[in-house]
């Protein structure tokens, strides 16, 4: 019989926390019944893009849609390449794709599974468009490398930061990296709301509007339709809930950089390897990532002693059915390889010394009564 499982992400406490902001949000906004864009997006926007230090937020109903206008509003279209990574969700591929466009894959770097921006521009061609790469695990990629090649070739940059807001980059944070930065409110992104949610950050007049004309359909005023659109709206009671968990985001960044630094250094300590992070920016941790062999066995292991696990990502989108024979860039090995070993433990602000010293334990035996980690020399 296994043991009581913990929560992976701990979003009860969370909301215990907050109950009476989140309760009051709520209900003034089933009050005044303004639910597609009342008060409360126009208050989320501001706030957020003083917070992140752009010129703009446009809020969107979720991650994807979030990166989906923002291909719109570079006009990107059929025939163009998006260089991207193949070690990321479905939906970074996904909304190239859907604008009729190619993603082009670069592999990752081995130790922070961030797109690796020395093999970028070998993928520059006539046809690229963009470039987009993803801030994984909460961390964000080498992103002045990125900005210098891509001026160079005179591309526009769109941060897929969905998992790194509140991450900071030389002092800058995620989301203001970048010609755009696009990010996801999904219930378990660090700052999450409690359905679908997204947003659009930068600091460009003309793409920001773009994309307030396509989250309503494309229209410029009510029935003019100046361009084509999607329905992308965020409604107000998701961005009422975003508001109300503003106010302890700060304190939730400090508790998950704590924790991310107390996980390095247990799983440092026990010889177990990790996902890195560099010196020049910090992660928010949207997962914490051990690499393991033998996971299946590690996982069952872990599960037995009440602890849940997660991997992401399994198949790199260069190996999925809906993408293999629809991308380009080649093949991509760290990418393959970092998918057949990488394993995600419990993270989230209100974790306790306790629990996560019961994860590590509980890691440490299972590792311990596997398979040697031959991983480890490869990543």
């Amino acid at each position: 019989m296994s043991a009581t499982m913990m929560p992976f992400i701990d979003l009860k406490a969370q909301y215990r926390e907050l109950k009476p902001d989140i309760d009051a949000a709520i209900a003034g906004v089933l009050e005044h019944g303004q639910y597609i864009l009342g008060p409360e997006v126009t208050a989320m926007e501001q706030a957020l893009a003083s917070w992140v230090g752009t010129r703009h937020c446009i809020s969107a109903g979720s991650g994807t849609d979030a990166l989906l206008m923002s291909l719109m509003a570079l006009g990107i279209q059929a025939g163009d390449e998006v260089i991207t990574t193949p070690f990321t969700f479905a939906a970074t591929a996904e909304v190239i794709l859907l604008t009729g466009a190619t993603p082009v894959f670069v592999d990752i770097e081995p130790d922070t599974c961030n797109i690796d921006t020395r093999l970028i521009e070998a993928k520059v061609s006539s046809r690229t468009r963009a470039i987009m790469p993803v801030s994984l695990y909460g961390q964000p990629a080498n992103m002045d490398e990125i900005n210098v090649l891509a001026e160079k070739h005179h591309l526009p940059v769109v941060e897929d930061a969905a998992q790194s807001f509140g991450a900071e980059y030389q002092g800058k944070k995620s989301c203001a990296l970048s010609t755009i930065g696009c990010t996801s409110f999904f219930p378990s992104k660090p700052l999450g709301c409690y359905g679908d949610g997204g947003a659009i950050f930068t600091d460009d007049d003309a793409v920001a509007q773009a994309c307030r004309e396509i989250r309503v359909h494309g229209q410029s005023a009510r029935y003019v339709h100046t361009r084509l659109g999607i329905g992308g709206r965020m409604d107000t009671l998701q961005c009422a809930v975003i508001l109300a968990k503003l106010k302890r985001f700060d304190w939730e960044i400090e508790r998950r950089l704590a924790i991310g630094a107390r996980y390095n250094d247990l799983l440092d300590a026990a010889g177990i390897a990790r996902v890195q992070q560099r010196a020049d920016r910090t992660s928010v941790f949207a997962q914490y990532t051990a690499f393991v062999d033998d996971r299946a066995a590690v996982q069952e292991s872990l599960k037995q002693a009440g602890i849940p696990t997660a991997v992401h990502y399994p198949i790199p989108l260069n190996r999925q059915p809906a993408y293999s024979n629809r991308s380009g860039g080649g093949a991509t090995p760290a990418a393959a390889t970092a998918a057949e070993h990488v394993m995600s433990l419990p993270m989230h602000p209100d974790l306790t010394d306790e629990q996560q010293d019961a994860i590590v334990d509980a890691l440490v035996q299972a590792v311990g009564c596997g398979e040697p980690r031959s991983a480890v020399a490869v990543l």
